[in-house]
């Protein structure tokens, strides 16, 4: 089948020709004579995310702490400044205005006497609930996992206790309480990740905390005294691994008048293409008991088909605290990774980044609630140039366009495919070194599937590219559309208007320059695409 290009108005911009040109100039100014030097300034400049986060240096994993306060949003992560492998947990710190362009901080919280800081969250105590403010100075209150390595090797139960740290200038400096820790392990060796919320309707705080293989509810007046609520979990769910890095929160139904809440439960293994995932569930809450609404139990026993992100790598996200969007929909940020490779991937100066941040919002379907995730709306503002066009014909292997007009390392894409067929429908993005990322639909077998196995280097684990990762379908739509969110190393698909997503990073050899499209018939076409160029404050 010949390619057939695609003609596309545009005034082209000049945006992989300035990146060629400037990344050449650095390559000149590296030291030659230190190959090392050199190995790590190609590795930074082919593999160093332009918008998702990333630590300057070191280890990084789960977000921690995310709140949003006088303008900026606060991320803190799972970091061991030390070293690129996990190790010895501190909390990191990076601030934002914007989402997309983040200003890494000093570290915020090291380990100490009881252990490692493992995750947890953070929140504006605005009535001074915890009395850590003054001279009317909001505090910003970190509830945080203390992890005692000393205990875990002895093989002792409690292991991991629960800790608070406070803030009176804004997240930039913390003070650790002096009675921690504030909740102490009732007997269990995973008891972990607490996620606290205040709790208008009844003025107090709740946390939702993993437990082993459940979710235990506590509550607190003042976030230094707890008590136990209920536990959650039991027969429900994947059970194939550690629950941990749980998240609680109320959401409107979209076009509904009513509101459920949402449990979030990250799982390693367990996840719908092995490895690392987040599941969530859906009920509600009676001040004491989270109660899983009747329909969503039914289709979970079912068929468990309910994860946040099918893809490989998006696991222990959570939410934003402190803020809530105008329609009411979460603010969300995961860990771009896999446990089943994240210490080995092939980045020689820091390990990982974020997803980007994501709205999350609730509809119901046709059997029962789900959960709706999509890039948050800022992300539009970064858009400098679009290539457009509709009613587009295709012939066998399509070519769409090339870095010529587009660069594929910061780019969005919108397409919408109508009158569906069975067969497979392919997008496929290349480069120069013949490596090949593919993604699409097989309406036949009614799966959506990421296939990064020739999409660059993969023997650094034989479990990064041992299966194509796929999705069910879950709308009902007769048509397929899409939103594509490129960067040098990843890709986050957003399919039928978020009600199926899946992140998969990815290692290619050089950057990717070619986009195609194939379909199952010559006589198919793309009822549109539009192609965004991004542009960031890139450091």
């Amino acid at each position: 089948m010949k390619n057939k290009a695609l003609k596309l108005t545009i005034v082209i911009g000049i945006f992989s020709m300035i990146a060629s040109c400037k990344n050449s100039m650095e390559r000149r100014n590296d030291n030659v004579e230190d190959k090392q030097d050199t190995l790590v300034s190609s590795n930074e400049l082919l593999y160093r995310p332009n918008f998702h986060f990333s630590p300057d240096t070191g280890w990084m994993n789960d977000p921690n702490g995310m709140f949003f306060y006088n303008g900026y949003y606060h991320l803190y992560f799972q970091h061991y400044p030390d070293g690129t492998k996990w190790g010895p947990m501190h909390w990191g710190h990076a601030v934002s205005s914007d989402l997309f362009n983040w200003k890494e901080q000093p570290i915020a919280l090291y380990p100490d006497d009881l252990g490692y800081i493992f995750s947890g969250s953070a929140v504006v105590d605005h009535e001074n609930t915890s009395g850590f403010g003054v001279d009317g100075k909001i505090p910003i209150v970190a509830i945080f996992t203390s992890h005692d390595p000393k205990k875990e090797k002895t093989g002792e139960i409690d292991v991991e206790n629960q800790s608070i740290a406070y803030s009176l200038d804004e997240g930039l400096t913390w003070t650790k309480y002096e009675d921690n820790p504030v909740l102490k392990n009732p007997g269990f060796r995973d008891f972990r990740d607490p996620k606290v919320s205040w709790d208008n309707e009844r003025k107090r705080w709740t946390m939702v905390l993993a437990a082993g293989q459940e979710i235990q509810f506590y509550t607190s007046k003042d976030l230094k005294s707890w008590e136990k609520l209920t536990s959650f979990g039991e027969g429900i769910g994947n059970h194939d691994g550690v629950w941990e890095c749980p998240d609680f929160f109320q959401l409107p139904v979209i076009g509904k008048s009513e509101k459920k809440w949402v449990l979030l439960v990250s799982i390693n293994p367990g996840g719908p293409n092995t490895g690392s995932a987040t599941q969530y569930f859906v009920g509600d809450f009676d001040g004491s008991d989270f109660i899983l609404d009747e329909s969503f139990k039914q289709e979970m026993e079912k068929e468990h088909s309910f994860w946040v992100d099918y893809g490989r790598d998006d696991y222990a996200g959570v939410t934003f605290s402190n803020i809530e969007n105008k329609d009411g929909s979460k603010l969300f940020m995961g860990w771009m990774s896999n446990w089943l490779y994240a210490n080995e991937v092939p980045t020689e100066k820091w390990r990982s980044a974020m997803t980007i941040a994501r709205t999350l919002e609730l509809t119901k379907g046709e059997n029962t609630f789900r959960l709706v995730s999509n890039p948050v709306p800022e992300l539009n503002e970064f858009e400098v140039e679009k290539l457009k066009n509709s009613d587009v014909p295709l012939e066998g292997k399509t070519l769409l366009t090339t870095s010529k007009a587009i660069d594929f390392t910061r780019a969005r894409i919108n397409f919408k495919v109508e009158d569906l067929v069975d067969g497979i429908y392919t997008f496929e993005l290349t480069n120069s070194k013949g490596d090949k990322l593919r993604f699409g639909y097989d309406v036949t077998e009614g799966n959506y599937f990421v296939d990064r196995n020739k999409a660059g280097i993969t023997d650094f684990s034989d479990r990064f590219s041992d299966r194509i990762a796929i999705a069910p379908r879950i709308s009902t739509q007769k048509d397929w559309s899409g939103t594509i969110v490129l960067d040098k190393t990843s890709i986050e698909l957003f399919f039928d208007d978020g009600q199926t997503v899946m992140t998969e990073i990815f290692f290619p050899q050089a950057p990717l320059d070619s986009f195609y499209f194939e379909a199952p018939l010559d006589e198919s076409k793309l009822e549109y695409i539009e192609i965004h160029q991004l542009k960031f404050n890139l450091n």
